[in-house]
């Protein structure tokens, strides 16, 4: 029941483990190897490596966000705070105005103490079913001193871990218990397509050892009377045009190495974002054949927890960070 379910952060809040954990991850910061690729720089005195962080948290919007999965925007919206810049390069990227602008979203720091005071806002104001960090990996020690800041104001939403799947296994340990809910991607099962679209060689080795990870601290999704989610893993695995994303090999494997019963996001609003509409293999939306092959793996491996995207998402899925006038909201799923 809702009213029974306490954020685990809470009771670590309280041991004191929450602020030994925050310490520990922000002396990372001075050898920065938050993510796999291990830059060893030190943030703490403005250094930046691959993902253009020093380390003061690059914060592109806060905002209520109803076009995430069912279970996290449910009426009222997930609670989203959405991190600039990024671990990987990918070149058909949907949010590249914040994720790969060469350090302009420097303009953009934020203070972590207003980042505990905008995660109140999200819970108290605007009602929110969840705290939902998008392309966290790079801001882990920020975000978790936010969360320890932010408890004795009055924070016990769940949070939402939104990931693209590239992090590091010492860096999601120190995250058991802290978050209750992981959203990563699942989005290669090639490390050629991976190293060539994104920069990232390595993908599928630390992706799969992170959602492993992830599954064995929270486990299958738990939801509550209205359908809401308290805790558990979602995969989200984004359709790729020519069958670059791996889908068949991604899907067998979460299917046989996790279980058929966690939950997955297909999401089929791919469009060619970024540099995309420039590489052939990227340079158009999926099939309507591409998209009913994965529905129909879907059924064939027995994976029937969780949602399907409608192949018209590319035509509706359209972010502008650039926009004025009011934060952003999607009608769709976020891949970035």
């Amino acid at each position: 029941m809702a009213s029974l379910f306490e954020p685990g952060y809470l009771a670590l809040y309280r041991s004191g483990e929450l602020k030994r954990r925050a310490e520990a991850l922000r002396e990372r910061l001075a050898a920065c190897d938050l993510c796999p690729r291990e830059c060893g720089v030190n943030r703490l005195e403005g250094e930046w490596g691959f993902c253009r962080s020093a380390c003061v948290p690059i914060v592109s919007a806060v905002c209520p966000h109803h076009g995430e999965e069912p279970a996290l925007s449910g009426s009222r919206g997930s609670g989203t705070v959405f991190f600039g810049n990024c671990t990987m390069r990918c070149v058909y990227c949907q949010n590249h105005q914040i994720s790969q602008n060469r350090g302009e979203q420097q303009s953009h720091q934020m203070d972590i103490s207003i980042l505990a005071e905008r995660l109140l806002y999200l819970q108290d104001n605007a009602g929110c079913h969840n705290i939902n960090f998008v392309s966290p990996t790079h801001f882990i020690p920020q975000m978790v001193q936010a969360v320890l800041e932010a408890v004795p104001l009055g924070l016990h939403l769940p949070l939402v871990y939104n990931t693209s799947g590239y992090d590091s296994l010492k860096s999601l340990k120190e995250l058991d218990g802290i978050i209750d809910i992981y959203l990563p991607d699942l989005r290669y099962a090639s490390a050629s397509w991976s190293r060539k679209f994104s920069q990232a060689g390595d993908y599928v080795i630390h992706a799969r050892a992170g959602i492993k990870e992830m599954y064995r601290q929270v486990g299958d999704l738990v939801v509550d009377e209205d359908g809401i989610a308290r805790r558990g893993l979602i995969v989200r695995h984004l359709i790729l045009p020519n069958g670059l994303a791996g889908s068949e090999e991604s899907l067998t494997w979460l299917a046989k190495e996790l279980s058929a019963t966690v939950t997955v996001s297909i999401m089929a609003q791919y469009f060619p974002a970024h540099r995309a509409a420039r590489v052939p293999l990227l340079s158009r939306q999926i099939s309507l054949a591409e998209y009913e092959n994965v529905v129909q793996l879907l059924d064939r491996l027995g994976l029937e927890n969780g949602w399907i995207q409608e192949l018209s998402a590319a035509e509706s899925y359209r972010p502008d960070f650039a926009s004025e006038g009011h934060p952003f909201e999607a009608t769709a799923g976020n891949t970035g």
